[in-house]
């Protein structure tokens, strides 16, 4: 029984579970899945009611506001509390590819040449935490919501907006990967 709180879950357990978010969301309370509309009701609930994005009741949302706490308190108890006993699998041609733009450490969940405390106030943290957030941030307003909402609740809603936004997503992603990373790391090495 220790094991199945202390260890990762397969896919097809995690997965499902993930999927059954979306039903149990629209069945109990009418809500839709997503992550992103959080900071607009932390925003709303801060900020003068002056500004007109934000003068709304914001207050019929804060279950939202509940359930990002809960994602944040559980990827902080997971971090301390779970351990996966296997090593993280990269394919040797990324680790090549890595290395090539100065990424070494493949020892963690996320690479500490990019995310650790001393790149915070250099150019590689203005690049990927500052410039890289300001981009993810009007990404999901610009798409009308973020990855998760679009491909899980959207999806499985059948809206075609949200097909049409995560395959854009994909496709940003596909090449910010190939093409505008190791073009960004030859200009901040």
């Amino acid at each position: 029984m220790l094991e199945i709180i202390t260890s990762p879950w397969p896919w097809y357990v995690a997965g499902p579970l993930i999927g059954l978010t979306v039903p149990t969301l629209l069945l109990i309370g009418n809500k839709s899945f997503g992550v992103s509309s959080s900071l607009r009701h932390i925003c709303a609930a801060c900020l003068p009611a002056n500004i007109s994005f934000f003068n709304y009741d914001w207050k019929k949302e804060a279950w939202n506001l509940f359930f990002v706490f809960g994602i944040l308190i559980g990827g902080f108890l997971a971090t301390y509390f779970l351990t996966n006993p296997n090593e993280i699998v990269i394919s040797e041609s990324t680790i090549a590819d890595l290395k090539e733009m100065g990424i070494t450490s493949f020892s963690g969940l996320m690479p500490a040449d990019l995310f650790s405390i001393e790149n915070i106030f250099s150019l590689k943290g203005l690049v990927f935490f500052v410039f890289g957030g300001f981009l993810v941030g009007f990404g999901t307003r610009y798409a009308g919501g973020c990855t998760s909402g679009h491909a899980i609740m959207g999806i499985s809603n059948l809206q075609l907006p949200s097909l049409i936004a995560t395959c854009c997503f994909m496709v940003g992603g596909f090449l910010m990967t190939n093409f505008g990373l190791p073009l960004i790391f030859k200009f901040i090495n």
